[in-house]
C-alpha cells in the first residue's frame, strides 16, 4: 500500500489536470479474495481505509457518504461478504460525558428476490442481528450505542406498485417486531432502513426502475415506527434529490433532504434510560402494540383451522394525559420527549381477544431521563390525577416503575452567599457559632427565601424556605398523597405495576401498596441504596441493590408475583395479566372463543403419592389438565411454595386457580450480609400442610381474585395447619383467619373441589367451608377424595382403639369363639392358662388386619357419599367430567349474579333469594340444569333486561307512593 501510495501522491498533479475523482486499484492475493484499495481527490489522494477490500461500487450502493456527513466512522470486521460494520461516533464541538453518543451502522447488499415476503424479511433481519450481536463483543462498541441497520437489494421487483409494497412492509414489520422484539431491544436497534427497487414500464413503453425506502424508526419517539418513501432523483445527475413520504389517498406526501441526523432529544433520553438497565417510558407504547400482536397471533394459533376469528386493524392507540393550564388531566397528544416533569401517563386502548372491539387502560410511568425519574410535588400530582381518573372510570391502571424516589434538593442559589461564623476565626477547627448572610446577600433575597434574624455580621439563618416549590418535606407530602390514593385505587380497581429499572423509597411502596408486582431481573425493589447503609453501617457490607431488593429477594417473600428477564417479557406479561381482566370494575368476566372443548376429559389425574399440582391444572405436553391448554400461568412462584396459585382460562372463562404442592418444599431464608452471625437456612415444608406463609399467600390471592372479578377454582386437598412451636410464634393463627376473612368477603362465585384422592380435615376444612359465604361458595369431591375432622390413623387411636378392635375380633373370628367358650367353660387353672395364651397369640395374628379394618371403618365416614348426605359438598363430580361440570356451572353463575344484581340494584328491597325467584318464573325448565339455565340467560337476554325495567320502575313507584304516605302523615 505504501508504494501504491507513493506512486499516486507523485503523479498529483496530472490527475487533478484531469480531473480524476477516484482512483480504485486491486490488488491479487494468492488463493485469497483481491484487495482493493480506493484513493479519493477530495482526501487529497490519500487511501480511504473505509474503502479498504470494498468493491468500487459498494460505498455508493451502501451509501457511506451519508453517514460521514454527522459521524466519524470505524469500520470493524463483519462477517458476511456483502456486509459492512461501522462504529459511528457523532461529530460534536462539545465535550459530552462519557463520550460522544455512538451508532453501529450495518450496512448489507442483498441479491436475493423474497425480501418483500415475511420468510424473506426476517431472514434478512435475523442476519443483521447476528452481524450486531458479533459487534457487541468489540472493544470499541459501548454499552449505550444505539444500532441502525441497512439493506440495499439489488433484485428488480416486479408486478407491484410503490403502495403494495409499502403496506405489506407495514405489516411484515409488525409481525418482525413482535416475533425478534427481544433481540431488537437487546442490541438496542433504533432503525431498520430497507432500500428496493421496483420495476415497471412508463407510459412509453420503456422499462423504468423506481427506487423506495422502507423505514422503521424510533428516532421520533414511537418504537420502529414504519414509514415508506419515494425517492426522486435529479433528471441529470440520477443522485436522489429528494425523499417523499407514500400517503394514504388524499393525504398530501411530505418531502425532505435526508441525512443520518445526531441524536435527537429521543435519542438522548433512550440512551439515559438504557444506561440504567431501562427502556426509555415512551418506547413502553411500541412494546405494548408488539407484545398485543404477539398475544393475538398465539391466540388464534390456539383455535380451530376453521375458525374466522383474524387480527382486527388498529389494534393499538394511546392518547397522553396532560394537565391544562387549570391544573385538569385532558387527552391530548405533544412531540415525544417534550416533558418537563418525570412523570408521564396515558389512556390506551387495546384491541385484545377477549375485547376485539377495544379496552382502554390507563398506564403511568416513571421518566427516568428527568431528575432520574424521582418524585417531585408535580410528578406526585400527576400520578395522583391520573390514578384517579382510572378510578373515576372503573378502568385497569398500569404503573411501570423505574425512579430514585422522593426528590432532594437545596435552595442552591444561596450557596454561593452564605458565610460562616466561627469561634475563632483564626482555628476553624473550634467548630461556628452560626451560618449567615450579609446585609446587601440578604436584602436582595425574595422574602421569604429564609428565616433570620440580625446579628453584628449580617443575617443569622434560622430556616431555609427557598422560592422553588419541591425540593423537601414538601416532596414526602405528595408522597404520602400517592401512596394513599394508589391503596385505595388497589380495593376500587385492578392495579399493576411492572418494576422496570430500580424503584427507591415511595417507588418501592407504590408497587406494594398496588399488590401485584411483576419484576424485571434488573430492577431492584429497594428502601434506601446500598451506599447508604455501609456509611450506616460504617463498613462496606453491601455491594450492589440487588442484594437489598432484587428479584431473588422480593420474589421469594411474596413482594413480586412475576419475574421477567427483559422489558418485552416484562410486556408480555402485563397483557398476560391484563386479559383475566374485565374491562371496567363489575363488567362480566374477560372470556374469549376457546379452541380446546370443554367437554373433552381431563386426562391427567392426580396419583396417590406425591405430584407435581401444576400438571393437574395445565396438563402435561400429552395429557390435557383441567384448565384450556396453555392457559394457566402461575404466579407468586417463589413465595409460600405449599401452595400454587394462578390464573386459567376454563372454555374460554378466566378464572382464579389455587392448588395444594403434595411434594416437600423448601423454604429458604437468606443470611444478614450485616450480622456476620448469620447463616442462611433452608426450613422443609411437608406437602398438603398450610404453613405460616402459605396460609398469607392463600388469602392474599383469593383477595386478589376478588378485585380482578374472577370466580375462584380452589383444589383442596389439604391435611390441615402447621401447628408446631415454630409456626405459631409464626403467626399461622393470624394468616389462616385471614383466609376466612377473605373468602367472607369474596363477591364472585367460589368452587372449592376435593380432587381424587385429595383430602380435607380439621382447621384446613374449616376455613374453606361453604358456609362462610353461602350466597358464593359451592363445595364438590371427586368420588375417590375424602373430608373429614381426623385421617382415618388417627380416628382409630382416638375412636377405634384396640380394646374395641379385639372386641370386634372376639365378635366375628371362629377360633377366638371356639376358644372364649373353651375358657368359659373350663374350670382348671392350668387349662384357662393355656387357653388364654392361644387366645392372645390368635390376638396378635389378627392384630394387622384388624387395624386395617378398623381403618377402613374410619375412612368410610369420610367419603363422598357421606359428605353428600350431610350437606356438606353440593355434588360428587368425576375428575374426567369435571371440566365440562365446571364450565357450565360457572357460565351459569356468572350470567345468574349478574341479573341479580341487576335486580337487586333497580329494587333495593329485594334480598338474592328473592331476585332468583322472580327470574325463575321467567324460566320454564329445570333450574338445576347448568346447561339449560346457562342458554335460557343467553338466549332471554333482552327479556330479562326489561324485566330488569319492570322492577325499577315498580321499586320508584313504591317509594314515592311510600314517601307520600308519609307525607301526608305528617
Amino acid at each position: 500500500i505504501e508504494a501504491i501510495q507513493a506512486a499516486v501522491f507523485g503523479e498529483e498533479r496530472k490527475l487533478n489536470m484531469l480531473g480524476i475523482r477516484q482512483i480504485n486499484t486491486l490488488v491479487p492475493v494468492d488463493a485469497k479474495n483481491p484487495e482493493y484499495y480506493c484513493f479519493m481527490q477530495c482526501d487529497g489522494y490519500s487511501e480511504d481505509p473505509l474503502r479498504r477490500n470494498m468493491r468500487p461500487s459498494f460505498p455508493y450502493i451502501l451509501e457511506l457518504a451519508r453517514l460521514s456527513e454527522n459521524f466519524d466512522l470505524d469500520r470493524i470486521p463483519a462477517i458476511g461478504r456483502n456486509v459492512q460494520l461501522y462504529v459511528g461516533s457523532e461529530k460534536t464541538t462539545q465535550p459530552r460525558r462519557g463520550g460522544p453518543p455512538q451508532v453501529v451502522f450495518v450496512r448489507a447488499i442483498s441479491h436475493t428476490q423474497g425480501l418483500t415476503t415475511g420468510s424473506g424479511a426476517r431472514r434478512a433481519l435475523v442476519g443483521g442481528l447476528d452481524e450486531l450481536e458479533r459487534a457487541q463483543s468489540n472493544s470499541k462498541v459501548n454499552l449505550q450505542s444505539s444500532s441502525r441497520i441497512f439493506l440495499h437489494s439489488l433484485f428488480e421487483v416486479e408486478d407491484t406498485t410503490p403502495r403494495e409494497v409499502a403496506a405489506r412492509f407495514k405489516e411484515v414489520i409488525g409481525q418482525l417486531k413482535s416475533q425478534l422484539a427481544t433481540r431488537l431491544l437487546k442490541l438496542r436497534v433504533d432503525e431498520i432502513e430497507v432500500k428496493v427497487r421496483i420495476a415497471a414500464n412508463g407510459e412509453d413503453g420503456q422499462r423504468t426502475i423506481q427506487s423506495l425506502r422502507l423505514v422503521a424508526s424510533s428516532m421520533e419517539g414511537e418504537w420502529l415506527k414504519p414509514t415508506a418513501y419515494i425517492e426522486k432523483p435529479d433528471p441529470v445527475t440520477g443522485v436522489t434529490r429528494e425523499y417523499c413520504t407514500i400517503e394514504d389517498a388524499g393525504e398530501a406526501p411530505m418531502c425532505f433532504l435526508d441525512s443520518y441526523g445526531t441524536s435527537n432529544i429521543v435519542q438522548t433520553k433512550r440512551s439515559i434510560a438504557r444506561r440504567v438497565g431501562s427502556t426509555y417510558a415512551y418506547d413502553f407504547l411500541g412494546l405494548m402494540e408488539v407484545g398485543l400482536i404477539g398475544e393475538w397471533s398465539e391466540y388464534t394459533k390456539s383455535l380451530d383451522s376453521d375458525s374466522d376469528i383474524a387480527i382486527p386493524s388498529n389494534i393499538f392507540s394511546s392518547e397522553e394525559l396532560i394537565e391544562d393550564s387549570d391544573g385538569n388531566l385532558v387527552k391530548g397528544t405533544r412531540p415525544v420527549g417534550s416533558n418537563k416533569i418525570g412523570m408521564v401517563a396515558w389512556a390506551v386502548t387495546m384491541k385484545t381477544p377477549e375485547y376485539p372491539e377495544g379496552r382502554e387502560v390507563v398506564m403511568i410511568a416513571n421518566d427516568v431521563t428527568v431528575q432520574s425519574g424521582s418524585f417531585g410535588v408535580e410528578e406526585d400530582e400527576l400520578y395522583y390525577k391520573a390514578s384517579v381518573y382510572a378510578r373515576q372510570e372503573k378502568l385497569p391502571r398500569v404503573y411501570i416503575a423505574c425512579n430514585a424516589g422522593a426528590r432532594i434538593g437545596l435552595v442552591d442559589e444561596l450557596k454561593p452567599k452564605l458565610k460562616i461564623k466561627f469561634y475563632d476565626d483564626d482555628n476553624p477547627s473550634k467548630g461556628f457559632e452560626y451560618l449567615y448572610l450579609s446585609d446587601e446577600d440578604y436584602n436582595i433575597l425574595p422574602v421569604g427565601t429564609v428565616i433570620a434574624h440580625k446579628v453584628e455580621d449580617g443575617w443569622a439563618l434560622d430556616d431555609v424556605i427557598g422560592t422553588n416549590h419541591g425540593i423537601g418535606v414538601e416532596n414526602l407530602q405528595g408522597s404520602g398523597k400517592i401512596a394513599g390514593e394508589t391503596s385505595q385505587a388497589y380495593d376500587e380497581i385492578f392495579t399493576l405495576s411492572y418494576v422496570t429499572g430500580r424503584s427507591v423509597g415511595i417507588g418501592a411502596y407504590l408497587v406494594r401498596l398496588g399488590q401485584r408486582v411483576i419484576q424485571m431481573q434488573q430492577g431492584p425493589i429497594i428502601l434506601t441504596g446500598y451506599s447508604a447503609l455501609n456509611k450506616l453501617l460504617g463498613s462496606e457490607v453491601y455491594t450492589s441493590q440487588d442484594q437489598l431488593g432484587g428479584p431473588q429477594i422480593m420474589y421469594p417473600n411474596g413482594v413480586t408475583h412475576e419475574t421477567v428477564d427483559n422489558d418485552q417479557e416484562g410486556v408480555a406479561s402485563m397483557l398476560k395479566w391484563l386479559s383475566f381482566v374485565p374491562k371496567k370494575v363489575g363488567a362480566l368476566p374477560a372470556s374469549r372463543e376457546s379452541g380446546d372443548p370443554v367437554d373433552r376429559d381431563v386426562e391427567w389425574r392426580p396419583t396417590p403419592t406425591p405430584y407435581d399440582p401444576r400438571l393437574m391444572l395445565g396438563g402435561s405436553a400429552d395429557m390435557s389438565g383441567f384448565f384450556d391448554k396453555g392457559s394457566f400461568k402461575e404466579y407468586l412462584g417463589g413465595w409460600g411454595k405449599s401452595v400454587i396459585t394462578g390464573r386459567g382460562r376454563l372454555g374460554g372463562i378466566p378464572m382464579g386457580a389455587i392448588a395444594v404442592e403434595t411434594r416437600l418444599v423448601d423454604k429458604v431464608v437468606p443470611a444478614d450480609p450485616a450480622d456476620v452471625n448469620s447463616r442462611e437456612a433452608i426450613l422443609p415444608q411437608a406437602g398438603q400442610v398450610l404453613f405460616p406463609d402459605s396460609s398469607y399467600k392463600t388469602a392474599q390471592a383469593i383477595r386478589d381474585f376478588n378485585k380482578e372479578g374472577l370466580p375462584i377454582m380452589i383444589f383442596a386437598n389439604w391435611r390441615g395447619f402447621s401447628g408446631g412451636s415454630r409456626d405459631m410464634a409464626g403467626e399461622i393463627l393470624k394468616f389462616g383467619a385471614m383466609i376466612v376473612d377473605a373468602l367472607r368477603e369474596y363477591e364472585h362465585p367460589v368452587y372449592i373441589y376435593l380432587p381424587p384422592h385429595g383430602e380435607l380435615r380439621g382447621g384446613s376444612w374449616v376455613v374453606v367451608d361453604p358456609t362462610i359465604n353461602e350466597e358464593k361458595m359451592e363445595m364438590y369431591a371427586d368420588p375417590d377424595s375424602r373430608g373429614g375432622i381426623l385421617e382415618p390413623a388417627g380416628i382409630t387411636e382416638v375412636k377405634f382403639r384396640l380394646p374395641d378392635q379385639l372386641k370386634v375380633m372376639h365378635r366375628l373370628d371362629s377360633q377366638l369363639q371356639l376358644l372364649d367358650s373353651e375358657l368359659e367353660m373350663t374350670d382348671f387353672e392350668d387349662a384357662q392358662k393355656d387357653i388364654r395364651e392361644q387366645i392372645k397369640a390368635r390376638e396378635e395374628n389378627l392384630k394387622p388386619v384388624y387395624l386395617q379394618a378398623a381403618t377402613e371403618f374410619a375412612d368410610l365416614h369420610d367419603k363422598t357419599g357421606r359428605m353428600k348426605a350431610k350437606g356438606v359438598i353440593r355434588a360428587a363430580v368425576p375428575w374426567s367430567r369435571s371440566r365440562e361440570f365446571f364450565y357450565f356451572r360457572a357460565s351459569r353463575r356468572i350470567a345468574e349474579d349478574d341479573v341479580v344484581g341487576q335486580l337487586k340494584a333497580a329494587d333495593p328491597t329485594l334480598t338474592s333469594n328473592a331476585a332468583r325467584d322472580i327470574i325463575k318464573g321467567e324460566f320454564s325448565g329445570d333450574w338445576e340444569d347448568d346447561k339449560a339455565v346457562g342458554a335460557f340467560f343467553e338466549a332471554k337476554a333482552s327479556e330479562l333486561g326489561e324485566k330488569v325495567k319492570s322492577v325499577k320502575t315498580a321499586a320508584v313507584q313504591a317509594q314515592i307512593e311510600s314517601l307520600q304516605q308519609e307525607l301526608d302523615g305528617m
